[in-house]
């Protein structure tokens, strides 16, 4: 029986391990999609204590919790970081077989050096061993982005935002690149409350007049100047699904029209004009060479008591994967058509569509450059060894699995960089696993450069940061 954990963790086979070993492991990281806060990195954040660092934004383990029977007093609410620690604690032995079991001691051992299970007995020797720990100079947020050899990492950033934090972290000489992404959603989320009220702040801070959606495309057109300006390269759009609605221009200038007035709008109408702003927005983002990445499928808010800040959505309907495929298919030939398909990644959140989304970038592959078009890693519910195995299942059948950019955490920790081992693991045991059953060659460079590709110099070619 094998150890929980050891240094072959997820490694089936000596040539498994030695891909790891050798090759992935040393790899560095390029966490190109991320909720860090860049304040934090500029400020080189101190963290108090465990809790702060670990439960203080993470809502893969609150959701966790509160599967478990856990009050929100312990999880968002008012209780001690030495109860809320507790309750985490108690709630670690029912996870079994779900992901973060696994990552929760991955990032004990990586971080802290410490082997020992998580559980309601271990609870306070672990968190006073982790809090002492944190009182060392490496364990500010700075020091944990150089332990885990971090090059790169992209936040997710609002048009609105200042970026003042991005430019103090450049400005301190700080050798790992903390870089803006733009997420341009509730400039173009018309359906959901607060909007008028956002395009009131994106008109003031872009200091256009906003009357009409051409307006509107102006302030975001010197919003993302400003963003490349500070060093973005990289787009992020959190959408339902791909629309493929028919609209004029003077359609959805009404539409705006409409929605500036507190008018409500149809589903065609809110759909018309996702449309047309997704599109525009890729536009801009041909024009200025970036990546476009799109995040399709999730329903979003669903516990409006839980979540009371939030407006309920409106228009919501259901589609099924054919119509989801020729919309993506519509809306990508558009561009292409036009020359305005610029690098681009697809995540979904139904795993159902896999092999769908793994076909539609091949037909959008021009021979510019190698794997123009990405699918994208396993994401939020999919993230976990089944997921990421079935999204690179359906890659290596339908496309080419050697030129994919690889992970990220999509994260607001700065302890979830192992999630990139995770994923390098995984990867090297499928690979090695294959090799060992005759199923691929026993050549060792050809597979060695495939896995440190895949785990980091995909991503460094791809993506283009460091012409910043």
């Amino acid at each position: 029986m094998k150890q929980f954990m050891d240094k072959d963790f997820l490694l089936d086979t000596e040539t498994a391990q030695d891909l790891f070993h050798q090759h992935a492991a040393k790899m560095p990281i390029i966490d190109y999609h991320c909720h860090l806060d860049p304040r934090m990195v500029a400020k080189d954040h101190r963290f108090k204590n465990i809790t702060e660092l670990w439960l203080g934004g993470d809502h893969y383990k609150w959701r966790a919790m509160r599967s478990n029977g856990v009050d929100e007093r312990y999880i968002t609410g008012e209780a001690s970081d030495w109860e809320k620690f507790e309750k985490w604690a108690e709630t670690v032995p029912y996870l079994y077989r779900n992901p973060l079991y696994h990552w929760t001691h991955l990032e004990l051992r990586t971080a802290f050096g410490i082997q020992k299970l998580l559980t309601p007995e271990t609870a306070r020797e672990i968190y006073d061993e982790c809090n002492e720990k944190l009182l060392l100079p490496e364990f500010s947020a700075r020091g944990l982005m150089r332990k885990y050899n971090v090059k790169c990492v992209c936040t997710t950033d609002d048009p609105v935002d200042d970026l003042r934090w991005h430019r103090a972290i450049r400005d301190s000489g700080f050798e790992i690149k903390v870089l803006p992404a733009w997420r341009p959603d509730k400039a173009m989320d018309i359906d959901k409350m607060g909007f008028n009220d956002y395009i009131n702040k994106l008109a003031e801070v872009s200091d256009t007049n906003i009357v009409t959606f051409k307006d509107l495309m102006d302030a975001l057109q010197k919003r993302h100047d400003f963003f490349g300006e500070n060093g973005c390269r990289l787009s992020d759009h959190g959408i339902e699904k791909f629309y493929d609605e028919f609209y004029s221009d003077s359609q959805i200038e009404t539409i705006f029209s409409k929605a500036m007035r507190g008018m409500q709008l149809s589903v065609q109408e809110i759909h018309q004009y996702k449309k047309s702003f997704l599109a525009l927005n890729a536009e801009m983002d041909a024009d200025a060479d970036w990546t476009q990445q799109f995040h399709y499928g999730p329903m979003r808010n669903n516990n409006q008591r839980m979540f009371k800040q939030i407006g309920p959505d409106t228009g919501f309907d259901s589609i099924g994967e054919c119509d989801t495929a020729l919309a993506m298919s519509h809306f990508f030939n558009y561009l292409n058509s036009e020359s305005k398909l610029t690098r681009t990644i697809i995540y979904t959140l139904n795993p159902s569509a896999n092999e769908m989304v793994a076909s539609m970038i091949g037909n959008f592959q021009d021979g510019s450059e190698p794997g123009k078009m990405q699918f994208g890693a396993g994401w939020w519910f999919n993230d976990n060894l089944d997921g990421m195995r079935r999204q690179m299942e359906a890659l290596s059948n339908l496309g080419l699995l050697s030129r994919f950019v690889g992970m990220l955490t999509d994260s607001r920790s700065f302890l979830s960089y192992p999630r990139h081992e995770y994923f390098r693991r995984l990867l090297c045991n499928i690979l090695g696993s294959e090799v060992e059953n005759g199923l691929l060659p026993a050549d060792g460079e050809p597979l060695c450069r495939m896995v440190e590709d895949i785990s980091y110099n995909n991503a460094y070619r791809y993506f283009r940061f460091f012409d910043f």
